[in-house]
């Protein structure tokens, strides 16, 4: 929205005409445009344009939407569930990957994430040694067929909402703010995710998958959906909250305030038993990595917890 200055007529009987439009170029809902017209100065019209014009842009600022990423985040302390099920895919082929190698694409779709595990250097290797031949898109989606089976057989298993989550989203919905999401998991999983989280207490207004959209994460698409169907007008009033670089540059990339929650990351790799567990030095060392890692991917703020998020909302507001 913006305020424009025409002066209008000529010789001693120029006036000076402000109006209001919208980012559409269209009057803004609610005036008419006679009554937006108005000498510069003290004069009645044009102080009830500017100042009707301030309030609206302090409303837009405020902080509107939070979408949420869902295993590490907002369910699956640790991010455990996909894990195991990448593990005991690729294992069915006789391909042995590691923890840390199946953590490294994690919140990509996971058909892109089963490209990444085999176009590292140790996993093709041991692709071409045991196969004599270069993997082809059927050996990926013969991967994400097995992916999908061990997946299935636990998913429900994890979908226990990460502690603080409820209360915290909950507080947010009674400011007004809409919760929606995103995830790696396509719409036939988030089919079991959604219902079982829920039934847990943990709800969203609306959730996007990338399978139904032209892209995954990084691309901003689920992101740009939620925005449609939660009817959020402008990017300046999204937070995206992530707990992989592949969230981070999600929120980069659509513009929008991007954020990382470190504790029950993919990028932490931790139960939450070995959270409170963990020597403090040794914990303090890893949250400072993770979020290093978060910033130099672009991440607008990091935040330890999910607990912080209204305290980090209300200071976006106000430094606005």
């Amino acid at each position: 929205m913006f305020l424009k200055y025409f002066p209008v007529g000529g010789g001693g009987r120029c006036m000076h005409k402000y109006v209001v439009y919208t980012d559409r170029r269209t009057y803004h809902p609610g005036f008419q445009p006679p009554l937006l017209s108005g000498r510069r100065g003290n004069h009645t019209g044009y102080k009830y344009i500017r100042n009707l014009y301030q309030l609206y842009k302090a409303r837009m600022k405020k902080i509107k939407c939070i979408i949420m990423d869902w295993a590490g985040t907002a369910v699956d302390y640790g991010c455990f569930a996909p894990v195991a099920a990448f593990i005991e895919a690729f294992a069915e082929k006789g391909l042995v990957i590691d923890v840390v190698q199946t953590r490294k694409p994690m919140g990509l779709p996971k058909i892109q994430h089963i490209r990444e595990l085999l176009s590292m250097p140790e996993v093709n290797e041991q692709f071409v040694a045991r196969n004599q031949r270069a993997w082809t898109e059927e050996d990926v989606a013969e991967l994400n067929r097995l992916f999908e089976k061990h997946l299935f057989a636990s998913l429900e298993n994890y979908t226990d909402p990460i502690p603080g989550v409820i209360p915290t989203l909950e507080k947010l919905r009674a400011e007004g703010l809409k919760i929606g999401s995103t995830t790696g998991y396509t719409r036939e999983m988030m089919d079991v995710v959604l219902p079982a989280a829920q039934a847990k207490g943990y709800r969203v207004d609306y959730c996007a998958t990338p399978n139904l959209l032209p892209s995954g994460r990084p691309a901003p698409y689920m992101i740009f959906e939620n925005l449609t169907k939660l009817a959020i007008p402008s990017l300046d009033a999204v937070v995206k909250v992530g707990d992989t670089i592949a969230d981070i540059k999600e929120g980069v990339n659509a513009k929008v305030w991007s954020v990382g929650v470190i504790l029950g990351s993919n990028e932490m790799a931790l139960t939450e038993e070995e959270t409170k567990s963990m020597p403090v030095d040794e914990l303090e060392a890893r949250i400072a990595e993770v979020k290093e890692r978060m910033l130099a991917a672009g991440a607008s703020y990091v935040i330890r917890t999910i607990e912080e998020l209204p305290a980090l909302i209300d200071q976006i507001n106000a430094d606005r």
